[in-house]
């Protein structure tokens, strides 16, 4: 039976087709027509040139289009925290781009506003901590990196979204994070000051915060041309500022899209209790971002340095086991997310191994939870990759100029299927996971060092359930799935499927292992087979479905699936002792097609992510107490139609 029936979307509200152009200004008439508006219409309907939307989104103004009018402001907006240690607040460099309306006839606009790191220039030539070592012994010397060079004149910060906005009838604010460019302070990577100079930049926006002309003077800069709405935007460490922002609650901020961004810096440098490195970036770590994005002032290094990096990171960040703890916690966006006002509209890619789709996902069920407006956009590329411009606009003329386009009632889940183009409408679905999907458990059979079976049938033989992989790290995760037969690794996998599987979810796995030595890496790979290793997304492979890592010391507070924040330290495993853990890979929403294999690989060392110890450690797996929670749409039935 096939069952695409069981997968019908839910569809949008229709937009309305109604064009309406908005004015802050008191006397100025609102503008609404059936039809496209042109410029003769809008010149014609008012002397004035005022933010226009047509169809619940904004429209390009001719009034606002002239670059050469646009008024360029460069600033300094005072925090409330002292990060450098100099007995002054911390003051954060800003520049401002807005129509020239904004000036000359009083015109109040709304802002889209981006913040980020990155701005002023990074490190070159970044060295990175030695990965081949033994676990749990110290790793060899921190390796010595050259900072970012400082610029000391820099009135333009970014051009970032200025194109998009202004010619829209926003203004565009930038801002450089604590100890970048011409900001004041330290980088934290994920610390308080990370959260709290956005929102001074937000207060002054909304008059609660001073602003000044130079970075050390007393001439006061006001935004009386700002109605005080303020939405934010960003990827990667762009994305998580915005998300930062607005776990401090700040009056103002709207509404944000953060794109990929990092939600736990535990997450993005550990997994499970695991040194865990992101991929591309083997052998980063929090202190060696700290040097990548250090661009501040030069006479501040040895302090901040010394305070921060050479202190408080190394203290903290427990490169020698991995476990979580409270400098973590610190930094983790999850922990502080009840204050989360701003509607949020989250977008990943399926294919991003670097900042992996459970940083969004973690985010998105907590605030559907406690009914925060938020909404999911899911597409099968790798780090990066914004929502549509047409969900953006909605979205910032919404919640910033409200507009009533119905955005707050779309369908919560907007997917790029498989093998539709980048630009392309995504399909709307009901929400994430989707309603329809329920887990399905799948048992182990025996012939791991070969390919053994997965389905729902248990193991015919309970006698034989003990299976043995030898650690390797020279084998590649890729060249091990594509191997008909490896003593280094356990491969286990469905018969070819007759229908395709439509996955939505988070796969939770089952392990009972035993290892030789008190600390083993521990990687599980869900694949498809013959496995496709065509490079994909960031550090991807198209045959990689879903992947998770775990320290099988951490067994005490592996006893779940679900977010990991378990402060439990691990402790050293005894040879040959079986240990139980259970946790998630990463989530999402793929189809896999009819023709494949679903197989589930389990090995130790992953040369692409983990750290790399000699060759030879070995692991046991107990078949018959271990399993695969996969979510299935359509359940047990669709599974038993895709199967047989």
């Amino acid at each position: 039976m096939n069952r695409s029936s069981r997968n019908i979307p839910a569809r949008l509200l229709p937009l309305k087709p109604l064009a309406l152009a908005l004015s802050l200004l008191a006397a100025a008439p609102l503008i609404a027509q059936e039809s496209q508006p042109s410029a003769e219409t809008q010149k014609n309907a008012s002397t004035k040139a005022v933010p226009t939307f047509y169809n619940g989104q904004a429209q390009v103004v001719p009034g606002f289009q002239d670059k050469s009018k646009w008024i360029k402001q460069e600033l300094w907006v005072e925090t409330e925290f002292d990060s450098d240690g100099d007995g002054k607040r911390d003051r954060m460099h800003v520049d401002v781009t807005r129509p020239q309306q904004t000036a000359t006839e009083g015109l109040k606009v709304a802002v889209v506003y981006a913040s980020s790191p990155y701005y002023a220039g990074t490190m070159k030539n970044q060295k990175m901590w030695d990965v081949q070592h033994e676990l749990g012994s110290p790793p060899p010397p921190r390796p010595v990196n050259q900072q970012a060079t400082f610029v000391p004149v820099r009135p333009e910060i970014s051009r970032d979204e200025i194109d998009t906005w202004v010619p829209r009838g926003f203004a565009v604010v930038h801002s450089e994070a604590p100890g970048t460019g011409l900001s004041e302070g330290c980088p934290t990577v994920g610390g308080a000051p990370e959260e709290l100079a956005p929102k001074a930049v937000i207060d002054w926006l909304n008059g609660r915060a001073k602003g000044y002309t130079s970075r050390d003077g007393n001439e006061e800069v006001k935004a009386d041309w700002s109605t005080g709405k303020v939405g934010m935007t960003g990827t990667s460490y762009n994305g998580t500022i915005p998300l930062a922002a607005a776990t401090t609650g700040v009056a103002g901020l709207e509404a944000i899209i953060p794109i990929a961004p990092n939600t736990s810096y535990y997450h993005y440098y550990r997994s499970n209790g695991l040194i865990r490195h992101p991929g591309g970036y083997l052998g980063e770590d929090v202190d060696q971002l700290y040097d990548f994005v250090y661009s501040g002032a030069p006479e501040k290094r040895d302090y901040c340095n010394k305070t921060i990096r050479d202190g408080k990171f190394m203290a903290g960040f427990d490169r020698l086991q991995g476990d979580y703890n409270d400098f973590w916690a610190e930094r983790d966006l999850l922990t502080k997310i009840k204050a989360v006002k701003a509607a949020t509209l989250l977008a990943h890619g399926q294919h991003d191994w670097n900042v992996m789709p459970e940083h969004s996902i973690r985010i998105y069920e907590a605030l559907k939870k406690q009914g925060t407006p938020t909404q999911l956009f899911l597409h099968h590329g790798g780090h990066g990759g914004p929502p549509p411009m047409e969900m953006r606009n909605r979205w910032f003329s919404h919640y910033l100029y409200g507009i009533d386009n119905g955005v707050e009632k779309d369908a919560r889940a907007m997917i790029m299927r498989e093998g539709v183009e980048r630009g392309s409408a995504p399909t709307p679905y009901l929400d994430f996971p989707n309603p329809e999907a329920s887990m399905v458990s799948l048992n182990l059979g025996a012939g791991g060092n070969s390919i053994g079976a997965l389905g729902t049938k248990l193991p015919a033989n309970k006698t034989k359930a003990i299976e043995k992989l030898i650690d390797d790290v020279q084998f590649s995760g890729g060249s091990l799935a594509s191997s008909e037969q490896s003593t280094n690794r356990l491969l286990y996998a469905t018969p070819e499927l007759k229908e395709a599987l439509h996955m939505s979810g988070t796969p939770v796995i089952k392990l009972r292992v035993a290892a030789n030595k008190a600390a083993a890496n521990l990687s599980v790979w869900l694949v498809t087979l013959p496995f496709d290793p065509k490079n994909v997304g960031s550090a991807g492979q198209m045959g990689v479905v879903s992947r998770a890592w775990a320290d099988p010391q951490n067994a005490e507070s592996l006893t779940r699936g679900g977010n990991y924040d378990s402060k439990k330290p691990g402790r050293p495993l005894k040879s040959g002792q079986f240990v139980d853990l259970r946790f998630d890979l990463q989530p999402g929403d793929r189809i896999i097609p009819a023709g494949k294999r679903l197989a589930l690989m389990v090995f130790s060392s992953d040369r692409d992510f983990t750290l790399w110890p000699k060759a030879g450690t070995e692991l046991q797996l107990d078949l018959s107490q271990s399993q695969l929670q996969f979510p299935v749409v359509g359940g047990a039935e669709a599974w038993k139609s895709a199967l047989e």
